[in-house]
């Protein structure tokens, strides 16, 4: 495999240098040598890079993430963990549509005064309970406000 400088590392990663050294400092990646003052890292840790930046984007911390990645070179995934990261991430997406859903209402909602209308009164109910995103079906619509879907959609065609 070819070596590597930090700085070349940095530059096909996308990764700083001042994370590389963070990263090292971690365990989850390690220099194989200096080429002077500069660390020098084999090409397979631009693998590791990217496993790590998977990890991160999925919401890992570095301390799994860092379990995850042996020191040998191998990754040792939980698959379990990636079902309980997976059930994790699909509450935050259950959440986050009914927060959205609940902003486009309220954005087109024609009652007179948000505090008037029946569905933005479930919302702020379901939000003191913390129960945004939490519900398994879909509340119905309001009579007197259109859906989230005839609102985007009319928002396409402008």
């Amino acid at each position: 495999m070819r070596e590597l400088d930090i700085g070349e590392v940095a530059q096909r990663s996308g990764v700083p240098a001042s994370a590389l050294r963070f990263y090292e400092d971690r365990g989850l990646i390690a220099s194989i040598g200096r080429r002077g003052q500069r660390r020098v890292f084999d090409e397979a840790v631009l693998q590791r890079l990217a496993l790590i930046a998977l990890g991160r984007a999925a919401g890992f911390p570095l301390d799994e993430i860092a379990q995850m990645l042996v020191p040998d070179g191998q990754v040792q995934i939980d698959r379990q963990r990636l079902v309980d990261k997976a059930g994790e991430l699909e509450r935050s997406i259950r959440q986050l549509t009914a927060m959205r859903e609940g902003l486009l209402h309220a954005a087109a909602c024609r009652a007179p005064s948000h505090m008037e209308c029946p569905t933005f009164q479930r919302i702020l109910h379901a939000a003191a309970k913390g129960a945004i995103g939490k519900r398994t079906r879909r509340a119905p619509q309001a009579a007197h406000a259109p859906s989230a879907n005839r609102i985007r959609r009319s928002r396409s065609k402008a």
